[in-house]
């Protein structure tokens, strides 16, 4: 499956931000079948602090929204299973792990409510995502070799616009 642009901005915050040594895009859970459809948008592999980053991705720029709120919060309900799932059969020997979803709009209210209630789900949603494309941008004007990120590289491009 081809990656999204809302994939690279999640890579290039793991890589530049969280300092991950490794980062994947669209992993299957191994083993084919059912559970093989389901797939995570990014995972990314600190090996230093020994913690992994499996993050959902929805890139919907005119909000968040999956036929209804309802439906929509169980669908990331779902999502964050299988990120459960794909941990507990493949990350078994990594202490540290963190579920994040990532989106940079969502409806304040029902959807961000009930998604907040999910105690095991980072939220970088809204503010927080903007936060985290400043933290980026920040680090893009200070550099200028490619950073190994197609986002990080067009950062790096508009930062040093003049």
């Amino acid at each position: 499956m081809k990656t999204d642009i809302g994939e690279y901005i999640v890579g290039a915050y793991l890589k530049s931000i969280k300092d991950c040594n490794f980062i994947d895009y669209n992993v299957r859970i191994p083993g084919g079948g059912l559970k093989g459809l389901s797939e995570l948008d990014v995972v990314g592999l600190n090996f230093k602090t020994n913690t992994a980053y499996l993050c959902e991705v929805t890139t919907h720029i005119r909000g968040l929204l999956y036929g209804n709120n309802q439906t929509t919060v169980q669908k990331i309900i779902q999502k964050h299973e299988v990120q459960k799932e794909y941990a507990e059969i493949i990350l078994k020997d990594i202490p540290n792990i963190e579920f994040m979803f990532w989106s940079p709009y969502v409806p304040t209210g029902y959807i961000t409510d009930k998604l907040g209630e999910i105690d095991t789900l980072q939220l970088v949603i809204n503010q927080d995502y903007t936060s985290c494309i400043n933290e980026m941008r920040e680090i893009a004007s200070k550099h200028t070799n490619d950073l190994g990120n197609p986002f990080l590289r067009t950062l790096q491009i508009l930062e040093h616009l003049r």
